[in-house]
C-alpha cells in the first residue's frame, strides 16, 4: 500500500538547495526558471514554488528514503509506487476529470525526474484557488461536492489504469514495531523523543498487539472480494483539496491504489454518517463496515508504526519531530484508543 508520512514539512532538507531545483526543473522539463522558494506546506512531501517561462509551477520533492516500507525495500521500490501512483492521476485527468490535479510530464514523458538516487521530483502548474488546512470539511455541502469527486474516480472503470497497484494492506514499518512492542530496546535513538515513545509504546503494548490482531482479522475478511476494488485516491481529507472557479479539486495522489471504495470514504463518514447513504445512492454500491473498520485501523496504525520508526532511529528536535511527537500522543490518547473496541 502507498503510504506518505503524515508529519508535517516545516523543516527544509539540508542536502538540497535552490540551486537543486533550478537544474531539476531545467533537465526534466525545460523550464528556466528565474525564482524558486522552498514552501513549508503540505505533509510527505518537500515543496518548492518556482517562477519561470511566464508560468508559475509547483514542485514536489519526495525522499525516497522515507518511502520505503520497510528496511528490506528499496528506494527503486518507493520510486516505483511513487510512478504508479501518479501515473493513475495522470490518466485520470487526460481521461477528462479535470479536478484532478495530476504532474506535467518531463521532457521525455515520464512522471517523475530523479535529482540524485535519493530525491525525485514532480511538477504541476499553479492552481488558482483557496488551499485548506487539515481538517473536517465544514459543511455538507462542501463533503457532498467532494464526495461526487470520489464518486467519478471510483467509476472510472479499473482496465483503463493498468498502472495501478493494488492494496495490499500493508503497514509500513511493522516489523519494526513489533521489535519494539518485543521490548527489543536496540536502536532508539538518540534523539529527544527515543524514551518517551519507549514509555508510551509500554503503557498501550497490550492494546497495540489487539489492534494488530483485529487489523488482520479484517484484512483477512476483506481480501475475499477483489471484485470490490476501484480506483482511490487514498486521503481526500480536506487538506487535500482546493476550492477553485471550476468547483474543488483534488490534490496529492501519491497514495492513489486501487482498493475497496471504503479506503476513500471513511473520513468522510466518520464526520458525517450520512455519506454512507449518500454515495450509495450515487453509486448502488453498498458498503462494507469491516471494510470501513479496516481502513480507519490502519490509519492508526500506520501513525503509529512510522512515527516509532523514526523516533528508534537518530533524530532530532525540529519542528517536524515536535509535530510527528505531538501526533503519536494524539493516536495513543488512553480514551480515544479504547474506544476502538
Amino acid at each position: 500500500m502507498a503510504r506518505r508520512y503524515r508529519g508535517g514539512m516545516f523543516t527544509r532538507p539540508d542536502n538540497l538547495n535552490d540551486a537543486d531545483i533550478v537544474q531539476c526543473l531545467t533537465d526534466g522539463w525545460g523550464v528556466h526558471a528565474s525564482n524558486v522558494e522552498w514552501a513549508p506546506v503540505g505533509f510527505g512531501s518537500h515543496h518548492w514554488r518556482a517562477d519561470g517561462d511566464q508560468e508559475r509551477w509547483f514542485v514536489s520533492v519526495d525522499d525516497l528514503d522515507t518511502r520505503r516500507r520497510d528496511e528490506l525495500d528499496t528506494r527503486a521500490n518507493a520510486q516505483a509506487r511513487l510512478v504508479a501512483a501518479l501515473s493513475v492521476a495522470r490518466m485520470l485527468r487526460n481521461s477528462g476529470l479535470d479536478f484532478v490535479i495530476a504532474p506535467t510530464p518531463t521532457r521525455s514523458g515520464e512522471i517523475l525526474h530523479s535529482i540524485n538516487d535519493r530525491y525525485v521530483a514532480a511538477l504541476y502548474e499553479h492552481v488558482d484557488g483557496e488551499s485548506h488546512p487539515w481538517g473536517p470539511y465544514p459543511t455538507r455541502a462542501d463533503r457532498l461536492a467532494v464526495l461526487d469527486r470520489i464518486v467519478a474516480v471510483h467509476t472510472m472503470p479499473p482496465a483503463r489504469a493498468a498502472m495501478a497497484i493494488r492494496d495490499d494492506f500493508t503497514v509500513p514499518r511493522r516489523e519494526e514495531l513489533a521489535e519494539a512492542l518485543a521490548g527489543e530496546d536496540s536502536p532508539w535513538g538518540p534523539g529527544p523523543y527515543a524514551a518517551p515513545t519507549h514509555a508510551l509504546l509500554h503503557d498501550n503494548r497490550n492494546a497495540i498487539l489487539r489492534v494488530l490482531a483485529e487489523y488482520d482479522r479484517l484484512v483477512a475478511h476483506v481480501s475475499t472480494r477483489p471484485e470490490r476494488m476501484v480506483l482511490t485516491h487514498g486521503e481526500p481529507h480536506r487538506g487535500n483539496t482546493i476550492n477553485t472557479a471550476d468547483g474543488v479539486a483534488l490534490i496529492d495522489w501519491d497514495t492513489a491504489l486501487l482498493a475497496p471504495p471504503e479506503r476513500d470514504l471513511w473520513m468522510l463518514i466518520d464526520e458525517d454518517a450520512r455519506t454512507a447513504a449518500d454515495y450509495t445512492e450515487r453509486t448502488g454500491a453498498e458498503l462494507d463496515d469491516d471494510a470501513l473498520r479496516l481502513y480507519r485501523l490502519w490509519w492508526d496504525l500506520c501513525e503509529i508504526s512510522l512515527f516509532t520508526a523514526e523516533f528508534r532511529a537518530p533524530h532530532q528536535d525540529t519542528e517536524d519531530t515536535r509535530v510527528a511527537w505531538h501526533k503519536l500522543q494524539l493516536v495513543l490518547d488512553p480514551v480515544r484508543w479504547s474506544q476502538l473496541f
